[in-house]
C-alpha cells in the first residue's frame, strides 16, 4: 500500500510537537539534578552551607558561617496577638501581678503562674478565665514564693517554689498530685542551693547552682522524685561581678542539654550522662564596649532601687551604687549572646547581645536547626519576655503603661 506524503504544514507541526516533548524531558531532568544537588549541599536560606565534623573524642562539631548582614528568615509574626490576657481594671483573674511564667496545654488552654498571689490561673484558648488552681499557704498544692512552671509528662504541670525549693505536680485538670524536694547530693556541700531549671521531655529535671552567685557551678539531672540521676559536672559561673560579664545559659535541647558560657560564639551541648556531645559555632566577630556602652550599662543598673524610698533617699542610693559600679572591672568584649530558647520543634534560638547604648529596635536571634545548622536571623519585639515558642505561636509577657502585665499569644508562620 502506497503511503501518501504528509503536507508541509503537517510535517512542521509534528516536528514542533517532538521538539517541545524533548525540551520538557530536558527541563525535568535538569530540575531533578538541581534538587539532588540541593539535598547534598545542605544549603541554608540565609547563612549558606554548614559543615559538620567529628573530632578525635567523637564530639560533633558544627561550624557555621555568619548569616548575611541584614538578612532575616522568611518567617513571620502575626500583625497582632490572637490572645491577650491582662487588664488594668476589671475582674480579679484578669488583673495579673508578678507573672513569672506561662505555658500552653495540649488543648490550647493557657496556664499563668501569677506569683503575686501564688496562683495558677487557667484560661481557655481565647483568653477567657476558667479557674484558678493552688494559692498561697502551706497546705497540699499551695505555695510560698511561686517561681516557674513547666510541662510534666502526661500533659501535667510541675511548679517550683521557695523557700524550700519544692516541686509540686498537678494534672491537666488542676488536681494536686504530690510535692517533693531535691535530694541532697552528699558529694556536693552546696547542694541546698541547687535550683530547678527545666523539666526534660522524659520527666527528668535539669537543676543547677545560680551562675550569678557561685563559681564554679554544678549542673545535674534529677529524677521524678528529686533523686540524683547524673552529674553534668562543674562549669564556670559568672565569677566576680564585672561590667558586661557573660552569663551561662542552661537549656534542654532535644535529647541534649545546653550548658554554655556566653563568652564565646559557640554552644556546647551535653548528653544526659555529662559527656560533651556537640559544639555549635558560628562566625561572629567579638565586639568591644565603648565608654558610652559602659555609662549606659551603669545607668541602667542604678535605675533599680528598693521600694518605699523618698526622692532624697533614691538619689543617695543611686549615687552610692553608681560609685560602686565605677570601681568594677569591665569585660574586654561584650558577651557573645544573652540567652537561648529551644522551641517545640527543637530549633535553638540564640539571642544576640545588644548594648543598652545602641537603643536597638528589636531583639535579634540566630536560629539553628535541631542538628545545629544555622538557619538565619529572626527578630522579635524588644519588650517581649518569651515564655514558650510553639510550632505556630509565641507565648509572651508584655508590660504596658503603668507596668500593666499582659500574657499574649502571637501567631508564628514558618516559611
Amino acid at each position: 500500500m502506497a503511503v501518501t506524503p504528509a503536507r508541509p504544514e503537517v510535517a512542521r507541526y509534528c516536528e514542533r510537537i517532538h521538539w517541545v516533548r524533548d525540551m520538557k524531558i530536558r527541563i525535568v531532568a535538569a530540575l531533578f539534578a538541581l534538587a539532588a544537588l540541593g539535598c547534598n549541599r545542605d544549603d541554608r536560606s540565609s547563612g549558606g552551607p554548614s559543615s559538620a565534623t567529628r573530632d578525635s573524642a567523637g564530639i560533633r562539631v558544627i561550624e557555621n558561617p555568619r548569616p548575611a548582614e541584614g538578612s532575616r528568615l522568611a518567617w513571620r509574626i502575626g500583625p497582632g496577638p490572637v490572645v491577650s490576657i491582662g487588664t488594668r481594671r476589671g475582674e480579679g483573674p484578669y488583673m495579673l501581678h508578678q507573672v513569672w511564667d506561662a505555658l500552653k496545654l495540649r488543648d490550647g488552654r493557657i496556664v499563668v503562674a501569677n506569683s503575686g498571689t501564688n496562683e495558677l490561673r487557667v484560661f481557655d484558648p481565647s483568653g477567657t478565665w476558667l479557674e484558678t488552681w493552688a494559692g498561697q499557704g502551706e497546705g497540699p498544692g499551695e505555695f510560698f514564693e511561686l517561681a516557674y512552671i513547666d510541662h510534666w509528662p502526661g500533659d501535667s504541670i510541675a511548679a517550683w517554689w521557695g523557700p524550700r525549693r519544692g516541686i509540686s505536680v498537678f494534672d491537666s485538670e488542676g488536681n494536686f498530685g504530690r510535692t517533693f524536694a531535691l535530694e541532697r547530693n552528699r558529694d556536693d556541700p552546696m547542694a541546698l542551693h541547687v535550683n530547678p531549671i527545666a523539666v526534660r521531655s522524659d520527666g527528668s529535671i535539669l537543676v543547677g547552682h545560680d551562675p550569678f552567685s557561685l563559681d564554679p557551678v554544678l549542673v545535674e539531672v534529677r529524677g521524678a522524685e528529686g533523686q540524683l540521676l547524673s552529674s553534668l559536672g562543674e562549669h564556670p559561673g559568672r565569677g566576680e561581678q564585672s561590667i558586661f560579664g557573660a552569663s551561662m545559659p542552661r537549656e534542654p535541647w532535644g535529647d541534649l542539654i545546653v550548658i554554655s558560657p556566653a563568652d564565646r560564639y559557640e554552644i556546647r551541648a551535653f548528653s544526659v550522662d555529662g559527656t560533651l556531645a556537640r559544639i555549635v559555632r558560628w562566625g561572629q566577630v567579638p565586639r568591644s564596649p565603648t565608654r558610652e556602652d559602659v555609662d549606659a550599662y551603669i545607668e541602667e543598673r542604678v535605675s533599680w532601687y528598693p521600694p518605699d524610698l523618698t526622692p532624697a533617699e533614691i538619689a543617695e542610693y543611686r549615687t552610692q551604687k553608681r560609685k560602686e559600679w565605677r570601681s568594677e572591672p569591665v569585660a574586654e568584649h561584650f558577651p557573645a549572646f544573652s540567652s537561648v530558647i529551644a522551641d517545640k520543634l527543637a530549633h535553638l534560638w540564640v539571642e544576640e547581645y545588644e548594648s543598652v547604648a545602641d537603643d536597638y529596635p528589636a531583639r535579634l536571634w540566630t536560629v539553628f536547626d535541631p542538628e545545629g545548622g544555622v538557619l538565619g536571623y529572626f527578630e522579635t519585639p524588644k519588650d517581649w519576655r518569651i515564655f514558650e515558642i510553639g510550632e505556630d505561636y509565641i507565648l509572651v509577657l508584655v508590660r504596658g503603661e503603668l507596668d500593666v502585665e499582659t500574657v499574649q499569644v502571637w501567631p508564628l508562620e514558618r516559611s
